[in-house]
């Protein structure tokens, strides 16, 4: 695995920090009802998406998620101003303003998504990575779900085939605890999600989801594994999120007090603490991290906000790779 240095400190501090100040902007923009629909924000959960970026290969390697998809995206080098573009429903969004907040995707930097049913993107995933297999392209494709969605019945089905077929493709499940409320203690009669795993005879584990370098370690050896031609893995990410399921919802389920504990192992935190304590950077230099990220996010917001809708024609247009299409109208 490749060594976790100062510079890798730093940069995972500055992403963090900024995925996490990205959807708190968000959070007040869909206040303002300039995002509109659902709103799944990623707060606390951002240690799984750095420590699996700091071990791909961005080159050749893809990733597909769920709805909770707006700081992947960012991650792989998508500009995040056509991000936030999109969940304003702008013309200059990643999918021209008509996917919005749950289909973000960017084919020229491997990111396929960003889906509403939950659990689709599983076998997506390892289609993906079929397709890599097939055409030998040395990718790995990473595949994140929810633990709400690793109750469906696709996955057993994807695992199956995956295994059989020995894919190129890691399988992740955030497990933040909930699905939209439900406990996962209420959605089976054991808690390790990671078991499902043992009866495909897949590789498979439990990983600290709130430490970067404990998902890269994991990360790392799940893609040199899938990548050698050894099949998939399945990793059970420990995680949680500080906000709701969606902006909508009321959190009933859960206590505020759980929620503090869990902030006292913040994954911005732990990184942070770790540049103070080995004198990473001085109180002035991140000082100037975070006057680089809130610049960045005013600078983001702005750009979407006077950007314009799309037209009514575009509708049409973008709906048909055949452009003299038979069955639709070429004039409104």
């Amino acid at each position: 695995m490749k060594e976790v240095t100062k510079e890798v400190y730093l940069k995972w501090y500055e992403d963090m920090l900024l995925w996490r100040k990205f959807e708190d902007k968000l959070a007040a923009l869909y206040i303002q009802q300039k995002v509109r629909g659902f709103l799944h924000l990623y707060n606390g959960q951002e240690a799984v998406l750095a420590g699996a970026l700091h071990v791909m290969d961005l080159s050749k390697d893809k990733m597909i998620t769920a709805y909770r998809n707006h700081v992947q995206p960012i991650g792989m080098g998508v500009d995040p101003k056509a991000v936030m573009s999109e969940l304003l429903g702008k013309v200059t969004g990643t999918s021209k303003g008509m996917g919005g907040s749950m289909h973000i995707f960017s084919k020229e930097k491997g990111f396929f998504g960003g889906h509403g049913i939950v659990g689709a993107q599983i076998p997506v995933g390892a289609g993906i990575a079929f397709a890599d297999q097939y055409f030998n392209t040395g990718g790995v494709t990473l595949t994140y779900f929810g633990d709400g969605a690793a109750r469906q019945g696709s996955l057993h089905e994807t695992f199956n085939m995956a295994m059989l077929w020995k894919l190129p493709v890691v399988f992740i499940v955030e497990n933040n605890g909930y699905a939209m409320g439900t406990s996962v203690e209420r959605t089976a009669n054991h808690s390790d999600i990671w078991k499902l795993g043992l009866g495909y005879e897949m590789p498979c584990g439990p990983v600290d989801g709130m430490n970067p370098v404990k998902v890269a370690e994991a990360m790392h050896e799940a893609i040199d594994r899938a990548r050698r031609g050894d099949g998939p893995t399945f990793l059970e990410m420990k995680t949680y999120r500080y906000r709701g399921h969606s902006m909508s919802d009321a959190q009933l389920y859960r206590s505020k007090e759980e929620v503090e504990e869990y902030k006292k192992i913040d994954p911005i935190t732990q990184v942070l603490d770790v540049i103070k304590d080995q004198k990473y950077a001085t109180d002035e230099e991140i000082e100037a991290i975070n006057e680089k990220v809130k610049a960045l996010v005013e600078e983001c917001a702005t750009f979407a906000d006077e950007a314009a809708f799309p037209e009514v024609q575009q509708l049409y247009d973008v709906v048909y790779e055949q452009k003299n299409y038979p069955f639709i109208p070429h004039k409104l």
